[in-house]
């Protein structure tokens, strides 16, 4: 059985690819800060482990992922998800605290986590594994009033691709997933309205979530030999291309 640990795995993205991979048989670690929906998923799905903990605390990410493989034996996959956005205002109005958020939980809890799978692919037989970041198509173009949340994940393409060439000697793969307005919970203000560069606030288009536990599945179940580097999924009429 192979196995994969999702960061953010209790509500939204990591939510959904969780339930899709456990539907395919994998073995899931759900790592998120609030207990009660990962434990909630682990009682429904008995390969599903549930463990709380917040990605942005070093002790409790290397903790976290020591005690999953050690029940596993091997660590396949990690899809580094977790992340909050903050946006809706110009840099001079953006308080540093929410700065620091963004960085802590987006970049920070990012580098941490993979450097956990990291030590644990390193040193596992065979060698090797596979780390799957979760960038955004903010990855490549802002949206208005969005330092932080852009920052961060314009950091994520160059924290992929430092993981990527780091992993080769070892055959540990890292790509990158960018995602354009998915529908879940966490997106359902996109429907209603947006702002845009112009000033206005308009709805925008969005694209079922489905597609992107596909697009994470379809990368995690590459051989050893093939790596998706870099992967846009995207609302194909969302505003990306020329948004600003």
């Amino acid at each position: 059985m192979k196995t994969i640990i999702i960061t953010g795995a209790g509500r939204g993205i990591g939510r959904a690819c969780a339930e899709a991979f456990l539907e395919d048989g994998w073995a899931v670690g759900l790592i998120g800060r609030t207990p009660e929906p990962l434990e909630e998923l682990a009682e429904a799905w008995p390969d599903a482990v549930a463990m709380p903990c917040d990605v942005t605390d070093e002790d409790a990410v290397d903790a976290a992922f020591q005690r999953l493989t050690e029940g596993w034996g091997r660590l396949d996959v990690l899809f580094n998800n977790a992340g909050v956005s903050v946006m809706g205002s110009t840099v001079d109005e953006i308080s540093v605290a929410d700065w620091r958020r963004a960085i802590d939980i987006n970049l920070t809890g990012s580098f941490l986590c993979a450097r956990a799978a990291f030590r644990i692919m390193r040193a596992q037989e065979p060698q090797g594994g596979r780390i799957i970041n979760n960038g955004s198509v903010s990855a490549h173009a802002p949206r208005w009033g969005s330092a932080p949340y852009t920052a961060s994940k314009h950091a994520i393409t160059g924290l992929t691709k430092s993981l990527a060439l780091d992993g080769r000697p070892f055959g540990i793969a890292c790509g990158q997933i960018d995602i354009g307005n998915a529908l879940t919970e966490m997106a359902a203000k996109m429907v209603t309205g947006m702002p845009q560069a112009d000033g206005e606030i308009r709805p925008e288009p969005v694209m079922d979530v489905g597609e992107v536990t596909r697009a994470v599945s379809y990368m995690a179940s590459l051989p050893p030999a093939a790596n998706v580097q870099f992967m846009t999924v995207m609302a194909t009429n969302m505003p990306f291309i020329g948004r600003g």
